[in-house]
């Protein structure tokens, strides 16, 4: 399993829109806004969780974790699972990830969480491992 590295967590972000909704600042209209793409995207991509919808209370929130960056080429910009971002990982250089809570019955949304995900490798085939082995050997040989 790959480790999730550059962890932002929008949960205080959250808090305080949600505030501001319950306290009448902010319009429900202003915040239930998903877009058709990411219901549907939360249907087939999503994952449940046990939470419930913080503005209509009916229904379980869903998961949808976007991915984006420029090794995933055809990949880019799409909904995946988490089984497939692992897979991706695995195989790919540094890729994004943005996981968006969403309630397919009053389109409440909102950005969760993101992360880096992937090899660690650059598009050279260099990693941070690598560089200080090389630099190792080199000085190993030039003694």
């Amino acid at each position: 399993m790959r480790i999730q590295r550059q962890v932002v967590d929008y949960a205080l972000q959250r808090r305080t829109l949600l505030a501001d909704v319950h306290s009448g600042k902010v319009g429900v209209a202003q915040v239930c806004d998903a877009t058709p793409y990411l219901l549907r995207a939360a249907q087939f991509h999503g994952d449940a969780t046990e939470q419930t919808c913080p503005v209509c209370r009916k229904e379980r929130l869903t998961q949808v974790s976007w991915i984006f960056g420029d090794a995933l080429r055809h990949a880019a910009g799409s909904a995946r699972t988490p089984q497939e971002i692992e897979q991706l990982a695995n195989l790919h250089a540094d890729f994004s990830v943005y996981v968006v809570e969403v309630c397919r019955t009053c389109s409440w949304n909102h950005l969760v969480l993101s992360y880096v995900m992937g090899t660690g490798d650059s598009p050279d085939g260099v990693t941070p491992e690598n560089s200080r082995r090389r630099s190792d050997r080199r000085r190993t040989a030039a003694e």
